[in-house]
C-alpha cells in the first residue's frame, strides 16, 4: 500500500508554514500519545531548525501510561521538550510550566539586544485530527476555535492571545505527500488523522482488532465478551451479534461492526493503549 494524500489546502499549509516561520520564537508540535511516532510529521523536523521547539503527547488520557513515559524518555534523549497533555487543568499547568521556562529564556535575549516587552510567538503545528484546535481552546480558555473528530477541521491560520506576551498561531493539520507503509497508514486511518474514504473501513477495523488481540487481548475480551480470538471473520460476527449489528436472517451488518469498532477505538473504549513502542 502507498497511500498519496496531499490535498490542496495541505500544499498551502506547507507553504504558510514556511514563510511564517520567521515570525515565530517557538514550534509547539502537537503529536497524539498513541501513534506517537506516525503522528509525528517529518517535515516538522526541517521547518523547526533553529527554533525552540516543544512536543506535546496529546489525547494522552487514552494511551498506554506505561509507554507514553518511555516515549517521553526517548524523546528527553533527543534533547526534545516533551509534555503530556489531555484537556485537564494539571496538563494545562504542566504545559505553561514548560512554555514559561523557554519564554523566559527568549525574552531574556531579546532584553540583551535591547527589545523590552517583546511579544513571544509560538506557532502550533501536527497532523489532521491530532487535536490542535482543543488543545489551543484549553490553553487560551476560549471556545472560537473550531473543533472535530475528523482532519480537516481548521482550514486558515488565526493568531490566538494565550497570556499578555504570548502569541500563538494555530495552522491547519499537514501530511506529508507520501505515506510509505501498510502500517503507518492504517495506525492514522484507525486515529482519524487520515478520511476514512482512503481506506477501506473494514480493513481499518481488522487492522485494530489484529493489534488488540496482539497487544491487548484482555481488553478485547472484556469489551466485546470474546472468549476466542484466533478468527478474524469469527470475532467479527460474534462482536455483530452481541452488539445487535444484524440485517434479516440473523447475518451480520458488516457496515456497523465496522463503524463500531473504529469509534470504540477513538474514543478509548477499548481501554488505555498505544500502537507504537520507542
Amino acid at each position: 500500500m502507498s497511500i498519496n494524500w496531499y490535498p490542496g489546502h495541505m500544499k498551502k499549509t506547507n507553504e504558510l508554514i514556511r514563510e511564517n516561520l520567521k515570525l515565530v520564537d517557538v514550534i509547539i508540535e502537537i503529536i497524539d500519545a498513541r501513534i506517537p511516532l506516525s503522528s509525528r510529521n517529518p517535515i516538522i523536523d526541517e521547518v523547526s531548525a533553529n527554533k525552540h521547539h516543544i512536543i506535546v503527547m496529546n489525547k494522552s488520557d487514552l494511551a498506554d501510561n506505561k509507554l507514553s513515559e518511555l516515549w517521553m524518555a526517548e524523546f528527553k534523549k533527543k534533547n526534545i521538550q516533551c509534555v503530556l497533555f489531555n484537556s485537564t487543568k494539571d496538563s494545562i499547568v504542566k504545559f505553561m510550566g514548560a512554555l514559561k521556562v523557554i519564554s523566559d529564556e527568549i525574552e531574556m535575549k531579546y532584553k540583551k539586544k535591547g527589545f523590552y516587552n517583546k511579544q513571544i510567538r509560538a506557532m502550533i503545528v501536527g497532523i489532521p485530527n491530532a487535536g490542535k484546535s482543543t488543545f489551543i481552546n484549553n490553553i487560551s480558555k476560549r471556545k472560537g476555535t473550531a473543533t472535530g473528530d475528523k482532519p480537516g477541521v481548521t482550514r486558515a491560520k488565526q493568531w490566538i492571545k494565550v497570556k499578555n506576551n504570548i502569541d500563538m498561531l494555530d495552522t491547519p493539520g499537514i501530511l506529508w505527500p507520501k505515506i510509505e507503509t501498510d502500517e503507518q497508514g492504517y495506525r492514522l486511518a484507525a486515529t482519524g488523522a487520515i478520511r476514512e474514504e482512503i481506506l477501506n473501513k473494514t480493513d481499518i477495523a481488522t487492522f485494530i482488532l489484529d493489534f488488540m488481540r496482539q497487544n491487548y487481548p484482555d481488553n478485547l475480551r472484556k469489551k466485546y465478551n470474546l472468549s476466542d480470538l484466533s478468527n478474524m471473520e469469527d470475532m467479527m460476527y460474534d462482536i455483530g451479534i452481541k452488539n445487535g449489528c444484524l440485517l434479516k436472517g440473523n447475518e451480520i451488518d458488516l457496515e456497523r461492526v465496522t463503524r463500531l469498532i473504529i469509534s470504540d477505538f477513538r474514543k478509548g473504549r477499548l481501554g488505555k493503549l498505544t500502537m507504537e513502542r520507542p
